[in-house]
């Protein structure tokens, strides 16, 4: 299992960028409409070990179904780099962060773990 390292990531034009602490030993894909629409690779972390560094007021804000997540993404590019919610079973402040808007991460490097999101 890797071991958490602090990884740069955003969005395509650049407006939104953060810092997130993760392990990247497993990464989630996930089958409801959103996910496999966008074509997200999910990994996890809670809110305490993600810093926005840019793009708090760049970012729309999108939800639906039960709207408990917060799906942003870029208002300029368009690209969804990560999500704010709340974990269901710990109501901890979790951050969903897209993989494949971390830089120097090959997502074909990473073990995937499918999810059947369109059945919750």
């Amino acid at each position: 299992m890797p071991e958490a390292r602090k990884y740069t990531g955003g969005c395509h034009c650049g407006n939104v960028r953060y810092e997130v602490t993760a392990s990247l030993d497993q990464g989630y894909v996930c089958n409801c409409s959103l996910c496999a629409k966008q074509g997200w690779m999910l990994t996890f972390a809670p809110a305490t070990q993600f810093t926005l560094l840019s793009g708090e007021n760049a970012q729309t804000d999108y939800q639906f179904n039960k709207k408990s997540i917060h799906h942003l993404f870029c208002s300029t590019c368009g690209v969804r780099s990560f999500s704010r919610g709340t974990h269901p079973k710990t109501g901890v402040e979790t951050i969903a962060v897209n993989i494949r808007c971390l830089e120097g991460v090959d997502p074909a490097a990473i073990e995937v773990k499918h999810v059947d999101g369109k059945s919750l």
